[in-house]
């Protein structure tokens, strides 16, 4: 396979122009970025024993690449050793210090040999630190020439696939462009992180092992797609190359065997393709293998195998998710559709590491790109399956309703035969239903809330007061009372009737949860009388700012149903530290400055003195 990648290179450059000349890389003023492919003559190096005089001396048998400018240099999975040359033509005018940017990260060895006699050395098995600039990807300073054309050698070696992606670049352009790639990549380990956390959560709350499958597909894919892009070998493992070297085949493998058991969990393999289900098993143990061939297999092997079974999981997953959609699997549209788009991104990255494809920037990014749309589409089909789930209850319980009908029907037929066990089992259903009726009213006087306002009840609001006495009692500390009644209510009550006044007491009970703390409790009493309990006060004057609030916000003018009203509120306050105080008696009391509220104009509060 190697050979035959070499080959199939060679083979199209010569068919592409026979007999070729070696143009240069011209630069003009103003030019700041230049793609280098187009002007690249290679050289194969079969044995890897060649120096720069060696191929100095062997011009003549270079190959002129005849790429497409924007495109990348791409050898496949080749053993051999391969040496890139261009020439560069300035204008007298134009800059002499440029970069030049091999934007391939997981080449294993890069060496550079400038026209100055420069020779500087670069590659993943290298610390990060070791770098000529330190950058994700394999950038060299190039200084060119004052006089005269420059010539640029190359030798890149790799056990994995070889491409060469070559870019000159001015400084500040490089460092700006750079910018924006770490942004991107950025967020897009971002969705990765987020992906990966909010599916733990589920999995931490429903225990369902397809979370956490796709959890360690997520993390995995990250892994891969870190040692890929290169940022891995700059912030997370720069000094430990040979796992850098290995992160990448084996995080793709991890990815690979995850990402199987998730399709096999989500689809249900086992239960709707059983037929596909043994080859999903058999793929994701061959990943799995993968992820370990590194370490008793040539690497160029272990990518190789990766790249082939990425493309054969992918035709796999598609056919099981197809078949499921057409079952009415739920959640299995949306499924194959998001998997698709992955999964065509995998077999595209596959064919361009087996040099099938031409290296161009979507090929290049083709797993990025479909990984994150895959994100995307598949919180979909996850919310698919929750709905699909949800109709299957439901049906069942139509069904497990039409049966009780049924049953019903029956016994009524047999009624004339059994009329004494009818008598007897009615009598029983009776007790029985006078029980479910008492436990129903019980049920009911427990309930807590207010059915109109969403607030506490009455019954909540004793619960709650008696509580906080209690606590302050034990901790020393100081609580309070408002009694809140609706200034002007019975009017609007009376005048626009009693929807109008609904939704006005609904309004109300909006405004005091946003004014009130989340630790403090309001409930509604009855008609519109509201209840407070403030906790945790440091003095009186705590409650009285609070009283003061309540009054502003409750008093803003609002539109109910269309109609403008305003509505005003007085409050009464009571406090309690400490004593025998009861609950009633401190009501009382609240109730008692909220009349004294009342007589003095309304709109405000009173404190009990």
């Amino acid at each position: 396979m190697p050979r035959f990648s070499a080959f199939l290179f060679l083979l199209c450059c010569w068919s592409c122009h026979i007999g070729a000349t070696f143009g240069a890389v011209r630069l003009a003023p103003g030019v700041t970025s230049l793609a280098l492919a187009a002007e690249v003559a290679v050289l194969e190096d079969p044995n890897g024993r060649l120096s720069l005089d060696d191929v100095k001396g062997r011009g003549a048998d270079f190959t002129a690449s005849q790429l497409p400018a924007d495109a990348a240099i791409n050898f496949g999975y080749s053993s051999s050793a391969w040496w890139l040359r261009f020439t560069i033509e300035a204008n007298p005018v134009a800059p002499r210090d440029w970069l030049l940017e091999v934007a391939f990260p997981t080449l294993d060895s890069v060496e550079y040999f400038g026209p100055g006699g420069e020779h500087l050395s670069a590659g993943d098995h290298l610390p990060f630190a070791a770098r000529p600039l330190l950058h994700r990807n394999f950038v060299f300073p190039l200084h060119l020439r004052e006089t005269g054309d420059s010539t640029v050698w190359l030798r890149v070696a790799s056990e994995g696939t070889l491409t060469v992606p070559l870019r000159l670049w001015r400084t500040e352009t490089f460092w700006q462009q750079s910018q924006a790639s770490y942004a991107v990549l950025s967020i897009y380990f971002g969705m990765l992180l987020a992906l990966a956390l909010y599916n733990l959560l589920l999995w931490l709350s429903l225990r369902d092992q397809t979370y956490l499958t796709y959890v360690l597909f997520a993390t995995s894919m990250a892994v891969g797609q870190l040692s890929f892009n290169g940022l891995g070998n700059q912030f997370l493992w720069p000094n430990w190359p040979l796992w850098g070297n290995f992160a990448y085949t084996g995080g793709f493998a991890a990815a690979g065997l995850f990402g199987a058991l998730f399709t096999r969990g989500f689809l249900h393999t086992r239960r709707n393709v059983p037929r596909l289900d043994g080859a999903v098993i058999g793929l994701a143990a061959l990943f799995g293998l993968c992820m370990v061939a590194p370490l008793v297999v040539p690497y160029r092997l272990a990518a190789i195998l990766v790249s082939l079974t990425g493309v054969t999981f992918s035709l796999v997953a598609m056919l099981a998710g197809f078949r499921c959609w057409r079952t009415g699997q739920p959640g299995a549209r949306t499924f194959l559709l998001a998997w698709a788009v992955l999964l065509l991104g995998v077999a595209i990255a596959g064919l361009r590491n087996l040099n099938l494809l031409p290296t161009i920037f979507f090929s290049f990014y083709a797993l990025q790109i479909g990984s994150a749309l895959e994100m995307l589409l598949l919180s979909f089909a996850l919310a698919d399956r929750i709905n699909g789930l949800r109709h299957e209850k439901d049906a069942a319980q139509s069904e497990a309703l039409a049966t009780k009908q049924q049953l019903v029907g029956a016994l009524q037929r047999s009624e004339a035969s059994l009329e004494q066990r009818v008598a007897e089992r009615t009598a029983e259903l009776e007790a029985a239903n006078a029980r479910l009726r008492e436990n129903e009213r019980q049920l009911q006087s427990l309930a807590h809330t207010d059915t109109l306002t969403g607030l506490a009840n009455r019954l909540l609001f004793d619960a709650r007061l008696q509580q906080s006495m209690q606590q302050a009692r034990r901790s020393h500390g100081q609580i309070a009372v408002l009694l809140v009644d609706l200034d002007h209510f019975k009017a609007i009550n009376d005048g626009y009737g009693h929807a109008i006044g609904d939704e006005v007491l609904r309004c109300m009970a909006d405004r005091f949860r946003a004014t009130v703390r989340e630790v403090d409790t309001v409930a509604r009493l009855g008609g519109d009388e509201f209840a407070i309990v403030l906790t945790g006060l440091s003095s009186g004057a705590d409650a009285e700012h609070m009283a003061q609030k309540i009054i502003t916000n409750l008093g803003a003018p609002m539109r109910v149903l269309g109609l403008p009203l305003e509505i005003g509120a007085s409050i009464g306050i009571a406090l309690f530290s400490s004593g025998d105080l009861s609950p009633a008696e401190l009501l009382r009391r609240a109730d008692q400055a909220m009349y004294a509220a009342k007589d003095a104009g309304r709109g405000c509060y009173r404190m009990f003195a």
